[in-house]
């Protein structure tokens, strides 16, 4: 099992930019892939991207492309999600998982951790 924690989330202006931050614990961090999800209200939980055991490949949602960034640091135990050019429909709760696997995971199934997930709120 693999504890997590996210941090950075907030209030930003449209456009703006937010970083998020995920720490885990538990099992060896450098072995599995992870990945950012997001819920908004009223809707299903949805990938929003993965990034491999290595940090070497990462998958994006198609409406994220170009402007957010999954990146690793194995030394830290921390996985990252760079948001840029935020929107108001990017507004939800961000939960970082943990894969089953050790490559890109794009199936919900895939992940057996999660966090508690931290809000971002983008302001018209």
């Amino acid at each position: 099992q693999v504890q997590l924690v996210e941090s950075g989330g907030g209030l930003v202006q449209t456009g703006g930019s937010l970083r998020l931050s995920c720490a885990a614990s538990g099992r060896t961090f450098s072995t599995y892939a992870m990945g950012w999800f997001r819920q908004a209200p009223g809707k299903e939980r949805e990938l929003v991207a993965s990034i491999d055991w290595s940090g070497s490949r990462s998958y994006y949602q198609d409406s994220v492309k170009g402007r957010f960034t999954i990146s690793r640091d194995n030394d830290k135990n921390t996985v990252y999600l760079q948001m840029n050019s935020l929107k108001p429909e990017d507004t939800a709760v961000y939960i970082c998982a943990a894969s089953i696997r050790s490559y890109v995971a794009i199936v919900t199934d895939d992940y057996g951790s999660w966090g508690q997930g931290t809000q971002v709120t983008v302001s018209s």
